[in-house]
Parts: structure tokens; C-alpha cells; sequence
């Protein structure tokens, strides 16, 4: 059978009426033009089925528990990620890779207690991160500095421990007032007395005798490197020493068996 071909006009009208297949929507999800909803779907986990193009994608009240690493596929062009009300206790330092363009994090309403700087640091276009709702005693400033275009922290309804580990987090609060939401509602938790005190209405005064005890990594590791070494100078003193008493004692012997007669 002889092949025919296709004028152009023909081939244009055949790809007009037959346009190419639309980005694929993960089976529980709703989706959208650059939006994916699958919220209330019970997943345990992110699914990885997403299009490149996907722009808003929110995974409220499910189940997950963890974010591993590289939880998410590629999402260049990714602003806004909710993961509120899930059961979130774990982010690795390498989940939110692929993530760049993200400018809206909700993780509120989970159960996660320790976060790292690490898990942030690709998150370079950030503008606002919800931690509301967590079971977050402390929290190292260096989280929130790992974003350098944040405007917007919310770290409300959270149990603090209002010790003097907390000195750091108070300090990059008071110096960034203007970032923190919902100031009011950030409350001690521990310990008791100080039970539902809010924390930005401490005062330099309050940490007084942190600042005198507190010790930063460089003092620990200062005092690692001389510890040793004073150990070390310590034991060839004392054997100097000990030869310059031997080194006496035998002088004196010897002067003194040659002034007998």
C-alpha cells in the first residue's frame, strides 16, 4: 500500500482538533491549571505524579508522617505548599530539594518537635513559613536565617521551654519583631511558673545569668583544643622539674664527697 502524504493544512487542522494531552492529575487529587488539591485524601505519602508546571499544591488533613528525602519531584515553578493537619514528626535535610521558587511553606497543626537549618537552606525564595501549632520547645535561629527573603514567621500555639536555651531564639526575635505574626501567642510552656508568659515581654534583665553561663560552640571547642594541650604542657613541666631536683641533688653529692678528707 502506497503512503500518502499530508499537506500542511490538513496536519495543522488534525493537531487543532486533536490537542496534545493535558499535564497528568494525581488519581486522589483535584487539579487545575497550576493547581493540585488533595486535601481530605488520606495519602501517607506526597504524590509523585505532579506536573512541572504545577504552581499551588496543598496536601491538607492527610496522614503523612514523614518527608524523606526528595519528597517532591522536580517543581520548578512551585509558590505554595500546605501540609497543614497532617502527622508530620520528621523533615529530612533533603526533602524541600527542587523546591527553590517556593514562596509559602505551611506546616502547622503537625506534630514535629526539631528542625534544621539544612532543611531550608534550598528554600532561597521563601517569603512566608507557618510552624504554628507544633510541639516545638526550642527552635535554632538558624533556621529562620537560613531564608534570606522571609517576611512572615508564625510560631504560635507551640510548648517553649523558657530557658536560657531559648536566649538565641528571643535574641533573633527581638532583632526581627517585623517578620514574627501573631506575637501575643507565642507562650512559655515550661516551666510552670512561667506557664503561659509570653516570650517577647522578656527583657535583657531576664537573661542575665544565661549571659553569664551561657557558653557558645566556640568557647566548647576552644576549651577542647586547650584542655589537652594544658594536660600535655602540664606532665613536661613536671619532668623538667623532677631533672632540675635530680640534676640539684646529685651537684650537691658530688661537692660533697669531694670535700671529705
Amino acid at each position: 500500500v502506497g503512503r500518502r502524504r499530508v499537506s500542511g493544512p490538513v496536519l495543522a487542522l488534525l493537531l487543532l482538533l486533536c490537542p496534545p494531552p493535558s499535564p497528568a492529575c494525581p488519581a486522589a487529587c483535584r487539579c487545575a491549571p497550576g493547581e493540585v488539591d488533595c486535601s481530605e485524601r488520606g495519602l501517607r505519602e506526597v504524590p509523585w505524579s505532579l506536573s512541572t508546571n504545577t504552581s499551588s499544591l496543598r496536601l491538607d488533613y492527610n496522614f503523612i508522617t514523614v518527608l524523606g528525602p526528595r519528597s517532591f519531584p522536580a517543581l520548578p515553578g512551585l509558590r505554595l505548599l500546605s501540609l497543614a493537619h497532617n502527622r508530620l514528626e520528621l523533615i529530612h535535610g533533603r526533602a524541600l530539594l527542587g523546591l527553590g521558587a517556593l514562596r509559602e511553606l505551611d506546616l502547622s497543626h503537625n506534630r514535629l518537635s526539631l528542625l534544621t537549618p539544612e532543611t531550608f537552606l534550598p528554600l532561597t525564595s521563601l517569603a512566608t513559613l507557618n510552624l504554628g501549632s507544633n510541639r516545638l520547645g526550642e527552635l535554632e535561629p538558624g533556621v529562620p536565617g537560613a531564608l534570606p527573603q522571609l517576611r512572615a514567621l508564625l510560631l504560635q500555639d507551640n510548648p517553649w521551654v523558657c530557658s536560657c536555651s531559648i536566649l538565641p531564639l528571643w535574641r533573633w526575635l527581638s532583632r526581627n519583631r517585623e517578620k514574627v505574626r501573631e506575637k501575643s501567642l507565642l507562650l512559655c510552656r515550661v516551666p510552670e511558673q512561667l506557664n503561659k508568659y509570653p516570650i517577647m515581654a522578656f527583657g535583657d534583665e531576664s537573661f542575665r545569668q544565661c549571659q553569664e553561663t551561657l557558653l557558645s560552640p566556640e568557647h566548647y571547642i576552644t576549651f577542647l583544643i586547650i584542655g589537652p594541650f594544658s594536660f600535655i604542657a602540664s606532665i613536661f613541666f613536671c619532668t623538667f622539674m623532677g631533672s632540675l631536683v635530680v640534676f640539684y641533688h646529685s651537684l650537691r653529692r658530688e661537692s660533697h664527697c669531694w670535700r671529705r678528707p
